[in-house]
């Protein structure tokens, strides 16, 4: 085993109360171990909870490292559950909600952006980093977020991007206040901005109350074509019905679908006249007992990516499935 750490006392101690949100710039896998071993296994002998959502062959690393403490750990493979960010808060969120007035302050690490990604998620990733923010930042229990970003792998974009959307980061053994970071006010919010044009024609439809079932039969139609099997057609057709729906009652009475491709996906994107305003929309798990208010909960547990920009002049939900 190797013993892992930071060097002398830069390194800052867990928060006595609230949120701390954390990136950890490291270079390479002994630089990742060096970073999070530490911080899980000051966890384990101090019987905090924690969850450490990273990729599987990160959490065999750092489990090697704790001489047994392991399974005080909760691990999540975080390209399962993070392969649409908008799926990372909500588990968060059940995480803190099952440990809320345990009287421990509680850890987690999780790295949502990796080497690999699109550069669509990746957009999305640093959505959700911000939000994090948002939902986090008044909490009174202590709860200390470490978020790793590899150095080597990411684009300096991406790295750069981490420093705006997390008040503290760890890098070459010393943690420091971020000189980028931006206040939840000051930065911009989930919905802001707009998505960038389709590569390739779309297939189009605009639709009103009476076709919502050719929106149905078209995405179906495609999603065939594009190869996307049974059950992944079905998860797609479900998705857009459900935002059809929504544009019908709630965005001015319908809307407009397109269909493309980009590199390895196929793109289904819904355009109404409504604006969303809850910038937790489809993060927060509703209610079991309500019926309205779970089509985006629902369109972000079926595919791969989804993308929301919303404004005075409308509202457009792109959503992504992996082909193939």
């Amino acid at each position: 085993m190797h013993e892992h750490g930071f060097a002398g006392s830069a390194r800052l101690s867990q928060p006595t109360n609230g949120f701390r949100h954390e990136a950890l710039f490291y270079a390479g896998e002994e630089s990742f171990l060096v970073g999070t071993v530490p911080f899980v296994r000051d966890a384990v002998v101090g019987g905090e909870p924690i969850m450490v959502a990273v990729a599987d062959h990160r959490a065999r690393a750092i489990a090697g490292e704790l001489n047994g403490g392991a399974g005080h750990v909760r691990f999540v493979d975080m390209p399962a559950l993070g392969v649409n960010p908008a799926r990372i808060i909500p588990a968060w969120q059940a995480f803190v909600n099952e440990h809320a007035g345990g009287g421990k302050p509680l850890r987690g690490i999780g790295e949502p952006a990796w080497p690999g990604r699109s550069a669509a998620e990746l957009v999305e990733c640093r959505r959700h980093e911000m939000l994090l923010n948002r939902v986090f930042g008044a909490a009174q229990s202590p709860f200390w977020l470490l978020c790793p970003y590899d150095t080597e792998g990411l684009d300096p974009g991406v790295v750069a991007g981490a420093r705006c959307t997390h008040p503290f980061v760890a890098e070459g053994g010393v943690a420091a206040a971020s000189d980028a970071y931006l206040e939840p006010d000051l930065a911009p919010g989930p919905f802001e901005g707009r998505l960038p044009p389709p590569s390739e024609v779309a297939r189009e439809l605009a639709f009103g109350s009476d076709q919502v079932r050719a929106v149905r039969k078209l995405v179906a139609a495609e999603a065939a074509e594009a190869g996307l099997d049974s059950v992944l057609r079905a998860d797609l057709t479900v998705a857009v019905s459900e935002l059809a729906t929504n544009s019908v009652i709630h965005g001015g009475g319908g809307g407009t679908v397109r269909l493309w491709r980009e590199p390895g996906v196929l793109v289904c994107e819904v355009s109404d006249a409504g604006r969303l305003e809850d910038p937790l929309l489809g993060r927060r798990r509703p209610p079991a007992r309500r019926a309205r208010g779970r089509g985006l909960w629902l369109v972000n547990h079926l595919c791969d990516l989804v993308q929301i920009r919303s404004s005075a002049a409308g509202t457009v939900i792109r959503l992504h499935m992996r082909l193939a």
